[in-house]
C-alpha cells in the first residue's frame, strides 16, 4: 500500500528539484527523487545508530565495563544486568 504526500516546495527548491529531474537530472520524476532522498535519509539514520552503539562498546572498554563471554546470550545478558545493577 502506498501513500500519497504532497509539499509545497519555495521558488529556489523547485528550481532544483527541476535540475535533478528530466532528461539532463538524475531522475525521471520528482516522486523518484522524494523516494531516493528518504531511502537515504533512512540509511543515514541507521547507519547512526549502529555508530552510537559501537561508540558506546568502545567507552564500556575504556571505563573497564567488560567481561568475558560465557558463549550463552541469555548468561551474558543476566551478568550485564548484574553489572548494571550493581555499578559494575
Amino acid at each position: 500500500m502506498s501513500e500519497r504526500i504532497n509539499a509545497r516546495l519555495s521558488q529556489p527548491l523547485a528550481e532544483f528539484v527541476e535540475r535533478m529531474v528530466g532528461e539532463a537530472g538524475l531522475y525521471e520524476t520528482p516522486s523518484e527523487y522524494v523516494r531516493d532522498l528518504i531511502r537515504r535519509d533512512m540509511e543515514r539514520r541507521e547507519g547512526q545508530i549502529v555508530q552510537d552503539a559501537i561508540l558506546s562498546g568502545y567507552r564500556d572498554m575504556a571505563a573497564g565495563r567488560v567481561f568475558v563471554s560465557s558463549g550463552n546470550f541469555k548468561t551474558d545478558m543476566a551478568t550485564l544486568d548484574r553489572k548494571d545493577a550493581d555499578g559494575w
